[in-house]
């Protein structure tokens, strides 16, 4: 893992029975039943980034 430069953090709430990923730089995710759904669209929310500023 590489260090700590970028300001993503992703975190994931729920709302009834809906998961949501969200991420400090303000991007969240589309509410998603499956929890496992909202984590890929959260990994995939943190590899988008990293490939965008690196």
């Amino acid at each position: 893992m590489h260090a700590q430069s970028s300001p993503h953090t992703t975190t994931m709430s729920e709302r009834g029975s809906f998961a949501l990923a969200r991420c400090s730089c303000g991007w969240s995710g589309p509410a998603r039943r499956s929890r496992d759904r909202a984590r890929t669209d959260a990994a995939d929310h943190l590899r988008t980034a990293e490939g965008a500023e690196g």
